[in-house]
């Protein structure tokens, strides 16, 4: 089981130990808007074939938003090997909330429920006005319930496999971000 640990716990560890890894599970959009400086982005449906880019043997601390998706990758990383886990409690939000830091990328994309927002009110506009669709509207709206009620977003998990949401690659394939890849 991972350790919860504030974020100022943390940010102690980091000023005091450089063996911490810390790696952000959030998509690419979230963590471009801002993430913890030296944090290397892991989205948690890339945790499982990506466990063994962490070094197993020190310890590896976790965040999302909140914390619910950085307690589900330590329990991967946990199953991969990893035995010293940590999650930060409140995730960057609390990281924020604290004062500490957070770098932002040059080119961020807008944050995901923006992009839902926006798609979304485009379809349900063009199913009021495109007299061929006239249930597309009531599609909309029955997967924005379906979205609240489930806690998921389809169309959100569908934006965040964007070109536009992922981070920047050159020829080599290689992420552009020094902090996408953990340098």
């Amino acid at each position: 089981m991972a350790t919860v640990c504030k974020p100022d716990q943390i940010r102690r560890m980091l000023d005091e130990n450089k063996d911490l890894q810390l790696v952000d599970v959030r998509e690419y959009a979230e963590f471009a808007s801002g993430h913890v400086p030296g944090a290397r982005l892991i989205p948690l449906g890339d945790v499982p074939r990506r466990t063994d880019d962490i070094d197993k043997s020190r310890p590896v601390a976790l965040l999302c938003k909140g914390g619910t998706r950085a307690a589900r990758a330590a329990e991967l990383f946990i199953k991969a090997g990893c035995c010293d886990v940590l999650t930060v409690e409140g995730g960057t939000d609390a990281w924020v909330a604290a004062g500490f830091p957070v770098e932002v990328e040059a080119k961020a994309p807008w944050a995901l429920e923006r992009q839902v927002r926006l798609v979304a009110g485009t379809l349900v506009l063009a199913g009021l006005f495109i007299p061929p669709w006239p249930y597309l509207s009531a599609f909309v709206a029955a997967g924005l319930i379906f979205a609240a009620v489930s806690n998921t977003c389809g169309m959100g998990m569908l934006l965040s496999k964007m070109p536009w949401n992922r981070p920047r690659t050159s020829c080599n394939g290689v992420a552009e971000s020094k902090s996408c890849c953990g340098q």
